[in-house]
């Protein structure tokens, strides 16, 4: 693939097996500094699907590899329903070539490729936000990373006796140790996790991916057949994180916690990515976060259509509305919509331009749109110059159709 011309000399291809491990690794070592000792190996093995799969762009002057920018194969869930979603990753420029527009051509060709992939959604996590802004991506959800004393853990606080058993879900089988076999199983358990608990935002990797991360040998994982747990140790044996913690049923939930707890004798802390309504802000004894950190991402509706069409919708929400979207960056996707949500799920249809300078029409940008997408209220981005038009009637519905929290635990 032959992309834009960001300055003279320099164009941007997908990279390709034979252009060498060596000329991306310094790239990544003079962008982003030094990795751990040994794990230069590792990182190139992550890389290694992306370029088979022609998901990871390079930018060459010449021969020389002067910057790149790749996407993961992903699924985000958004209330309840897995929506396809590429996580744009390992956006490197060489410091001599900064300011030149070699990272904006090069972001832009990559967003052509995920929707020639056919993605609905594309997730990152922004080092700065003006080039992402400018290409439609907003900042539309958080992770966080709590940070807790790890006798806090020691022993878990015991369910409520007051309240009778209800219908909660049994476990699917033993907590067990889990490896790179066991890649294709955990997939389907934090699919099945987060679509029961309808939530917005977690994303679950690509099979190949989570092999990996289930093979590494600094890392150490449990399965159950509803729950998953992948943690690390850090700092010498000072400190525990908690990777991913999520289970369905009480007891899984409880196992899985109880397996980072009992670590409290070695370990003076645990840093974990935890959800805004984790069951661990409830399960322990003590005051849980010493801190709590978070980083922001951002998102981008690539494919209003398909992007609607795939999200999950509170069954009670039922209503049609016009939408005029404005997108600078993807002019396929401008022009007059009418959205319709009903049954717990939601359409969006082309309508008659004609039509488009009505009373009570919602104007909104690639970053107002994709904000809406995540739950920002309508009147928020109006006030933020995201939106404008629309009305009281139509904010009320829009507001609780997308209301949502969106959070991530997994950085990439």
């Amino acid at each position: 693939m032959q992309g834009p011309r960001a300055q003279a000399g320099v164009t941007i291809r997908a990279l390709q097996p034979d252009d060498g491990s060596e000329a991306l690794f310094d790239l990544r070592v003079r962008a982003f500094g030094l990795v751990a000792p040994g794990a230069r190996d590792h990182w190139l093995a992550e890389q290694e699907p992306a370029i088979r799969d022609g998901r990871f762009l390079g930018a060459f002057a010449g021969r020389r590899l002067v910057a790149v920018a790749r996407f993961h194969d992903m699924t985000q869930w958004w209330n309840g329903r897995a929506v396809p979603m590429a996580g744009v990753a390992a956006v490197m420029v060489a410091p001599e070539e900064r300011g030149r527009g070699v990272g904006r051509a090069l972001v832009t060709t990559l967003l052509e490729v995920i929707a020639a992939r056919g993605y609905p959604l594309s997730v990152l996590f922004p080092s700065t936000l003006p080039i992402y802004r400018s290409l439609g991506w907003e900042i539309a959800g958080t992770s966080h990373e709590a940070v807790i004393a790890a006798h806090a853990l020691r022993s878990l606080a015991p369910a409520d006796e007051a309240v009778p058993a209800g219908p909660e879900p049994e476990p699917l089988g033993e907590v067990r140790r889990a490896g790179p076999q066991d890649a294709a199983q955990a997939a389907e358990v934090l699919g099945r996790v987060h679509g029961g608990a309808r939530d917005c935002g977690p994303n679950v990797r690509d099979e190949q991916s989570l092999r990996l991360a289930l093979g590494s040998e600094s890392r150490f994982g449990y399965l159950a057949g509803d729950g998953l747990l992948l943690y690390t140790w850090r700092e010498g044996h000072d400190e525990v994180f908690v990777h991913l913690a999520v289970a369905a049923s009480a007891p899984t939930t409880r196992a899985l916690w109880g397996i980072v707890g009992s670590h409290c004798w070695i370990a003076e802390r645990v840093r974990a990515r935890v959800g805004p309504a984790d069951p661990v802000w409830w399960l322990a004894r003590e005051p849980v976060a010493d801190a709590v950190d978070h980083d922001d991402w951002m998102l981008r509706v690539v494919d209003p259509a398909a992007a609607v069409a795939a999200r999950g919708f509170p069954p009670a929400a039922e209503f049609a509305v016009r939408l005029h979207v404005a997108d600078a960056a993807r002019p396929a996707n401008s022009g007059l919509w009418w959205l319709e949500v009903g049954e717990g799920r939601g359409s969006l249809v082309r309508k008659d331009e004609a039509a488009a300078h009505g009373s009570g029409i919602l104007t909104l940008g690639a970053r107002g749109l994709a904000a809406l997408y995540a739950g920002a209220p309508v009147s928020a981005l109006r006030r933020a110059g995201l939106a404008a038009g629309g009305d009281a009637t139509a904010d009320a519905l829009l507001d609780g159709a997308f209301a949502a929290t969106p959070f991530m635990l997994d950085r990439f």
